[in-house]
């Protein structure tokens, strides 16, 4: 069993069902299963054209997820009203495009620094931990430990309103699939340098985005890593084996 945790994103289990808008399949159920099966938590993306999940699945996710359940969404006031309303443990802020088929990259902290800031700070204020999504860039990360407090701006012993930072696999897992060794290598020693910054800057540190059992082992490996969000390659294999099956080759596959 390995120590870094995972977060089962129960999104496309929604996207199943929402495709014939029918009561079935239900991700709240699948939840449950995933968190039966050795999950330590469960990740659920509320968009703000309800693709997938939607009102009715967070609620009834936060009233039955026994570990951690993290929200994500992007920073719209809306979004940060659910939260309120809500509360999950942790919400991750992520970019978001209505055009887009999934998160396209990390949250742009030098565009969007405001935004993010007084978002975390409300949701922090709320009490709900809050991370943010960030591509494996050293800049971005540098940026974010200012706006969360993390480069020495806050007082000692005060918390830092962003607590933790999820690392964008995107490329990496790319190029596994691609089959070129040397750009995974290139990726992989990216997502080393940005993980080793973040710990370093205090942030708990988490990583995720088309991961599968093939890609999974080096970044579980990580030094301090503690958390992997994985949701697409874990339900598309639930589909043909069942989601208990899937989240333990994912754990596995983890621990290799």
């Amino acid at each position: 069993m390995p120590t870094v945790k995972l977060s089962v994103n129960v999104d496309h289990v929604a996207t199943l069902r929402q495709a014939r808008r029918a009561p079935y399949p239900d991700p709240v159920e699948a939840a449950r299963l995933a968190e039966d099966a050795g999950a330590s938590g469960i990740t659920a993306h509320l968009r703000a054209d309800r693709r997938h999940i939607q009102d009715h699945d967070v609620e009834r996710l936060r009233a039955s997820v026994r570990g951690k359940l993290n929200l994500e969404m992007s920073v719209a006031a809306e979004m940060l009203a659910v939260a309120a309303a809500v509360r999950p443990d942790q919400v991750t802020l992520v970019p978001e495009r209505p055009e887009e088929i999934t998160t396209e990259g990390g949250l742009d902290l030098v565009h969007q620094a405001a935004q993010v800031e007084a978002a975390a700070e409300r949701l922090a204020h709320a009490g709900i931990a809050v991370s943010a999504f960030v591509d494996p860039d050293e800049g971005q990360i540098e940026l974010l430990a200012r706006l969360a407090g993390g480069g020495g701006a806050r007082s000692p012993g005060s918390p830092m309103a962003i607590s933790g930072l999820e690392l964008n696999t995107d490329a990496y897992t790319r190029a596994t699939l691609a089959g070129n060794p040397a750009i995974v290598e290139r990726e992989l020693a990216k997502i080393r340098a940005a993980a080793a910054l973040a710990v370093a800057r205090g942030f708990h540190l988490y990583a995720g985005h088309g991961l599968t059992t093939a890609n999974v082992g080096p970044i579980a490996a990580l030094a301090g890593m503690e958390e992997l969000n994985i949701g697409h390659a874990l339900i598309a294999r639930a589909v043909l084996a069942g989601i208990t099956a899937a989240v333990l080759e994912m754990l596995y596959a983890m621990g290799e």
